[in-house]
């Protein structure tokens, strides 16, 4: 990382430099085990790319922050390696991997002022006072806190000490920044306004950033690849666009944004030019066809899932074509950017969530009939 702390970078330059660049970490068959028995991480084999926004991603249990806590250094493998630019790392204590760190209480000192508590990871490696000096100024120039040097935490707003927290973390430049759960005790405004700044932030540095949540929002919003955690397994890693609109799995069809899921029986699979899709029956004898996305076989339990975006609404029966379901209204509720309509889709079905702009031409009302468009190449079979 440059001492200028913050250089001018193309915003794709990260991401195509990282591509064909070796991984700054590995980790390598990496497992976790606080008792003896439970895997919290089992064999994870995981490269971050230089100079990406990798987040990680899952339900609380998952083993994001088990992984984030050994990469850190505060806790240890019970098995496998971690390497940092191809050297192991795995028993190097955490003052010693040159990493940034931010958490979600902040951990500012309270008796230091803000300079103070940006400076302290220079003081700890005794830096020059002058340089010192110089350091905290740009730090703090680069998360918009100029004046507020010799103020104390008490007297910052939240999302003030949380700028403190990413300042000190920034200042020794270090080769990755670590965050966990960073604007988790902001409110949803200013969280969704700190999402952009981190982004930006990142992208002007070029640094590597590995930040930990649970919000899927937030994960998609902020990063350049997104590894989505569950059981102490990584279930898919991929860029943001691509984990949203292909999802390898069910969990992570239902776990990264809304879809509506329809369960049903796989009885029939062809293979057309493009993909490999089958033909499912519902539990009320309907017929759907979708993407085959795990490889199910005829008769195996199945359910196809769509984002509720993807969804075509027609008023009226639409001429005969496929995947065209009649179902009836259950409610329709207002989000301020959209509207949602909840749908009964048979019984023994979940319910179809089906998403439509403020300028949708028309809106049905409760307890209207409907019918449901589910185009087949959006439409992905999981078992």
């Amino acid at each position: 990382m440059p001492s200028s702390l913050a250089p001018e970078v193309d915003a794709a330059a990260p991401a195509a430099r990282a591509e064909a660049a070796e991984p700054l970490v590995r980790f390598s068959g990496v497992r976790k085990t606080y008792d003896g028995v439970q895997l919290v991480v089992r064999q994870l084999d995981l490269d971050i790319r230089r100079g990406e926004f990798l987040t990680l991603l899952g339900p609380s249990g998952s083993g994001k922050t088990t992984t984030l806590m050994m990469l850190a250094g505060f806790e240890s493998p019970t098995a496998g390696e971690i390497w940092l630019d191809g050297t192991p790392i795995t028993r190097t204590p955490p003052h010693k991997r040159n990493f940034g760190m931010v958490f979600q209480n902040y951990a500012l000192f309270p008796h230091l002022t803000v300079g103070q508590n940006v400076a302290y990871p220079l003081t700890v490696r005794k830096l020059a006072r002058d340089l010192q000096a110089q350091r905290v100024e740009r730090a703090l120039a680069m998360v918009r806190l100029q004046g507020l040097a010799g103020r104390y935490p008490a007297q910052l707003s939240g999302g003030q000490q949380q700028r403190v927290a990413l300042a000190r973390a920034l200042v020794f430049e270090p080769q990755l920044v670590l965050m966990d759960e960073p604007l988790g005790a902001l409110d949803k405004q200013l969280r969704e306004h700190m999402q952009i700044e981190l982004k930006e932030l990142h992208r002007q540095l070029g640094v590597t950033f590995v930040y930990v949540t649970h919000d899927q929002g937030e994960a998609l919003t902020m990063s350049d690849r997104v590894a989505v955690f569950n059981d102490g397994a990584i279930q898919q890693i991929d860029g943001v666009d691509r984990m949203y609109e292909a999802p390898a799995n069910r969990f992570v069809a239902s776990f990264i944004g809304d879809s509506t899921a329809l369960r049903g029986t796989v009885r029939a699979a062809q293979v057309d030019a493009h993909d490999e899709r089958c033909g499912i029956v519902l539990t009320d004898g309907r017929v759907l066809t979708g993407i085959n996305v795990n490889g199910a076989e005829v008769g195996a339990a199945v359910e196809a899932c769509i984002r509720p975006e993807r969804i075509v609404l027609h008023m009226q029966a639409p001429p005969e074509r496929g995947n065209v379901l009649q179902v009836r209204v259950r409610g329709v509720l207002y989000f301020g950017d959209h509207l949602r309509l909840l749908c009964h889709a048979g019984d023994g079905q979940p319910e179809a969530t089906v998403k439509l702009p403020l300028s949708a031409p028309a809106v049905p009302q409760a307890g209207d009939e409907v019918w449901l468009e589910l185009p087949p190449e959006f439409t992905r079979i999981y078992v």
